[in-house]
């Protein structure tokens, strides 16, 4: 896999790369064989994915066709206000001895 650093700029060289090593599932890969996984276990996991993959696809055509209503969209949250700026001046009515 390769890389190309331009005007030195490393860090977004890195985020280039981290974001293709995800893309490959390296990382993945790399959690997985932490361990040794029983060859028994590993098919019971592929087999799982392959299902949640069908699900998932079956889920997809089925909004497309109409069959499904298509997911609720989640509104958006409006920005919090930011606290007012507190004055340092000193009251003249808590200090009046």
């Amino acid at each position: 896999m390769q890389v190309i650093v331009r005007d030195n700029n490393v860090d977004q060289a890195l985020r280039v790369l981290k974001k293709k090593l995800q893309r490959e599932g390296v990382f993945r890969e790399m959690k997985a064989r932490r361990s040794y996984e029983k060859p028994s276990e590993k098919r019971a996991r592929e087999k799982a994915e392959a299902v949640r993959r069908a699900r998932k696809l079956a889920r997809k055509q089925a909004q497309r066709e109409g069959l499904l209503p298509s997911p609720k969209k989640k509104p958006m949250r409006p920005a919090r206000p930011r606290p007012a700026a507190v004055e340092a001046t000193p009251s003249t009515s808590s200090n009046a001895a």
